[in-house]
């Protein structure tokens, strides 16, 4: 947990999504017990059922110190992970079986850490943009609608009837009925006297 790898895995993820949790499954990675410690770290892995991917990894060194990445169990423990898995075996020109089964290889264990991660700063942007062009949408939405709003409240004022000439009319037609009514009666009692 104190090794190079593991720091340089660590400030990747920090740096780059410092959300991200880190399960450590330190195990030894050269000698003879390098094979069964790493198919024993990736099956107490895979066991935990939250681990979203595994890193294999380990920093350069020669053939002979990497050869237990080219043993048939670390393979076949690799293949059978449920969780993906990315090998970060070495340096760049360093190849193993491990490479060959795991789901990504990565050249060196900082650019696996880099790969497993997305950047904080690339979402915020991302993110940023979103709003912007959500803003945009919203902005657009409320001028069409108020666009709309206007044309319509425009149509109902030149369909409102004109009030003012209405009442004049009605006031004419009820002092014209009020003149008939008052002469019908004049009439009427005329006749009766």
């Amino acid at each position: 947990p104190t090794g190079a790898v593991v720091h340089d895995i660590r400030t990747v993820v920090g740096r780059r999504w410092p959300l991200a949790q880190l399960v450590i499954a330190p195990t030894a990675v050269q000698g003879d017990e390098a094979a069964p410690g790493v198919v024993a770290a990736l099956a107490g892995l895979n066991q935990r059922g939250d681990v979203d991917v595994i890193i294999v990894a380990r920093g350069g060194g020669s053939l002979e110190e990497l050869w237990p990445f080219n043993d048939e169990r670390v393979a076949r423990a690799i293949f059978a992970s449920r969780a993906p898995v990315m090998s970060a075996i070495g340096h760049e020109t360093d190849v193993t079986l491990a490479d060959y089964v795991a789901d990504v290889r990565a050249p060196t264990p900082s650019v696996a850490a880099e790969l497993v991660v997305p950047d904080q700063l690339e979402i915020a942007m991302r993110l940023g943009g979103y709003a912007k062009s959500l803003e945009a949408c919203v902005y657009n939405e409320v001028d069409v609608r108020r666009d709309r709003l206007e044309r319509l409240s425009e149509a109902l004022a030149e369909c409102r009837p004109d009030v003012n000439a209405l009442r004049a009319r009605l006031d004419a037609l009820l002092a014209r009925a009020a003149f008939r009514l008052e002469r019908e009666t004049a009439e009427r009692r005329g006749r009766v006297a």
